[in-house]
């Protein structure tokens, strides 16, 4: 069965990597999302995708630049279809406090040696406070967001982001001891997916929003598929 995560909750649905959007996907059933962390500058963790505040919020600067009290203040809408109420940056905490997700892969996008440490030592932290740390994978197209996975919290599930084919994603997320594959659809062949599968990685392929699609990677054999429109996943595929 071809699992379906929900793509920053239901972006196509919802304001992108709020609590709306992940309560969203938790009303179609689906039961696993993907989302972006980026730490604030007191050191929280943030659900934001970019590394500044103008898509989404539009106002000005980087998310590393406000502290996490300012951040939960300001609304989320600007980028996402239409939503008639507010919709602040969330702490990744109020996530795993307010939505039962079966399992978060958790993004890092890249970071310095310094950043990349304080932020796998803080998904940890958080994932073991809540008790989920068996729920998580933390992923990132980084190499030093890896190797300090590799280094601090090895007892973190971590994936590759591969988007391109320039270097064997196989290749490196095995080097990085890796246990899933986050995979652009355009890289998604049989013979790819299952070569990572005999490799024992799980394969998630991103991002898939078309019916026909969604349904040719299932007969593929995908472990899971990233959507920003899980109910309709949901309904094309049968299952969650």
């Amino acid at each position: 069965m071809t699992l379906i995560y929900g793509h920053r909750g239901a972006k196509g649905e919802c304001p992108e990597n709020t609590l709306a959007s992940f309560q969203q996907c938790l009303s179609h059933g689906v039961q696993r999302c993907e989302l972006d962390l980026h730490l604030s500058r007191d050191g929280e963790l943030m659900v934001i995708h970019d590394p500044t505040l103008k898509r989404t919020t539009g106002r000005r600067g980087k998310v590393a630049e406000h502290d996490a009290n300012e951040l939960v203040t300001y609304d989320a809408r600007m980028s996402g279809p239409h939503w008639p109420k507010p919709c602040p940056i969330p702490r990744l905490a109020e996530l795993f406090e307010h939505c039962d997700f079966e399992h978060w892969q958790l993004e890092v996008k890249s970071a310095s040696r310094v950043r990349a440490a304080r932020t796998v030592l803080a998904i940890q932290e958080l994932a073991e406070r809540y008790d989920v740390v068996d729920k998580v994978t933390v992923t990132s197209s980084s190499r030093e967001v890896l190797r300090a996975l590799n280094r601090l919290t090895p007892r973190l599930s971590r994936g590759l982001v591969a988007e391109y084919a320039w270097l064997d994603p196989l290749k490196v997320a095995k080097h990085h001891g890796c246990n899933l594959l986050a995979l652009n659809w355009t890289l998604c062949t049989p013979e790819r997916l299952l070569r990572a599968q005999k490799e024992g990685l799980h394969v998630s392929v991103w991002t898939v929003n078309e019916p026909a699609l969604m349904r040719r990677l299932a007969d593929f054999g995908a472990d899971s598929l990233i959507t920003d429109f899980p109910g309709l996943a949901s309904a094309t595929l049968g299952n969650c």
